[in-house]
């Protein structure tokens, strides 16, 4: 029986009430005194229920998903601005022992080449991205006790902090390992990671184990309650995830939206942060093989409902998605997006050859990280560098209440500012610096309280001089 405060998967997670919840909103997608009420109640920025939520995915009259478009923008703009999060990938090994039929690390991929980073490697893939400008990563690994142990991820973590080049640092980890134990994530959060990230794949339970039908991450429970156990471990800042394309992309919705509304329920913050990827083609994995797959008009309607719904959580799109669909979705709730991105483990020391064989997916955005931030600044938008609230200790409810006051145009803003400016002075092209300084300019002048303002100034003229690393 659905229960959102249960810790137990099948009840957070309850599939009769996805059920309910699809054939609810059949009947009542057409049903313009109730689609009214939902979209009054989304316009109050307060968020909405999974089934309120479904009811307005399945909508299809004109003049309401012209609504829904407008209104996602206008909660986007009303709790992020016009900032970006800007980060990257770095991969740790691509050994794996699960069978995922949708990755090319499964363990039954004999052609793959198959690599674990040493420190030393680490430290050179670390100063490459330093070298482009990144401070935010996310750290990938397959799940393998051997190759990737909980202590060898600790030690990367370690050395990835600790690697000051030039003026880079990498001043926030993210990281997405496999499903582990309430021990493992007080050791991780101990380790001062920031976001602990883990794609649920699909909420599907029998698609789920077909999909992964060895190894441990065949486990749909444990994989499912992962979250409660990393919250019960002291990570306050969790990140969800569905792979569309799995499964049929209105029950994977629904219950995307019933786990973010369990993390509120129970813990008294829902997801820092979702991910919205969808399938690709890899090494040995045929994305056509999938009838699930969704075009981009159904991408972005998701984006939209996505945003609408859990107005304060940040928004994740990869370069699997082109130039146009990022485009598109950056002004319907995406806020943070990766740049220069390399799915290969040692892709940033030596990219990859042609034949993509250690990559776990092909990218479709290839634009260098100062392509896409100068591509950011032509649309209007802030690239951001920050990592402030974690430093500061501003995350889980903290940050949720910050951001739901309204303070983060106090806050946020003028962080995004500063870490713009470093960029723009320690790495950026000519034509990228241009463009920044004049965003900047604009930008400086919304901050809100006199204050602030005036040490934000301040900051910035001590970053043309040589200073780095200043915070609100």
């Amino acid at each position: 029986m659905y229960n959102k405060t249960s810790k137990k998967a099948a009840e957070f997670i309850d599939h009769n009430e996805i059920m309910d919840t699809l054939e609810y909103a059949q009947k009542n997608k057409s049903n313009r005194k109730l689609i009214d009420s939902i979209l009054d109640k989304a316009k109050q920025g307060m968020g909405l229920t999974h089934r309120e939520a479904t009811v307005l995915l399945e909508c299809n009259l004109e003049d309401v998903n012209e609504q829904i478009y407008q209104l996602a923008k206008d909660i986007k703009e009303k709790f992020y601005g016009n900032r970006i999060v800007m980060f990257a990938p770095l991969y740790l090994s691509n050994y794996c022992v699960n069978g995922c039929v949708y990755c090319p690390y499964h363990y039954q991929n004999k052609h793959i080449a198959r690599k674990k980073l040493t420190q030393d490697e680490i430290r050179q893939e670390v100063m490459a991205l330093q070298d482009m400008g990144h401070k935010r990563l996310a750290l990938e690994t397959g799940e393998d006790p051997i190759n990737s142990p909980i202590e060898y991820v600790l030690e990367s973590i370690n050395t990835i902090y600790n690697v000051k080049h030039k003026n880079g640092a990498i001043r926030r980890v993210n990281v997405n390992i496999a499903a582990t134990t309430v021990e493992n994530y007080r050791k991780l959060a101990d380790a001062g990671i920031g976001t602990y990230i883990l794609f649920q794949e699909t909420y599907h339970k029998e698609s789920y184990e077909k999909l992964h039908p060895t190894g441990p991450k065949h486990d749909y429970v444990y994989h499912t309650e992962a979250m409660d156990r990393a919250m019960q471990g002291g990570i306050d800042d969790v990140g969800l995830g569905v792979l569309f394309g799995l499964e049929r992309y209105r029950y994977e919705f629904a219950g995307l939206l019933m786990h973010a509304e369990h993390l509120e329920a129970t813990y008294g913050v829902g997801p820092h942060t979702i991910s919205v990827p969808r399938i690709r083609h890899a090494d040995d994995i045929d994305a056509d093989d999938f009838s699930n797959g969704i075009d981009d008009e159904i991408f972005s309607k998701i984006v939209a409902c996505l945003r609408i719904s859990v107005p304060y959580t940040g928004m994740i799109i990869s370069t699997r998605e082109s130039k146009t669909c990022r485009e598109k979705v950056l002004k319907l709730g995406v806020s943070q997006i990766s740049g220069g991105s390399k799915t290969s483990v040692g892709g940033y020391v030596k990219p990859e050859l042609e034949d993509h064989k250690s990559e776990q997916f092909d990218v479709s955005d290839n634009r260098t990280l100062d392509e896409v931030v100068k591509w950011l600044l032509e649309l209007g938008h802030v690239p951001s560098f920050c990592t402030a609230c974690y430093r500061e200790g501003r995350t889980g409810d903290r940050f949720m209440s910050l951001l739901k006051s309204g303070q983060i145009i106090n806050c946020c803003h003028p962080n995004s500012l500063i870490t713009l400016k470093e960029y723009l002075m320690d790495y950026a092209s000519e034509e990228t610096l241009k463009l920044g300084e004049a965003i900047i300019a604009d930008e400086i002048e919304k901050v809100t309280h006199p204050i602030v303002m005036e040490k934000a100034k301040s900051n910035l003229l001590s970053i043309e001089k040589g200073e780095r690393d200043f915070r609100f």
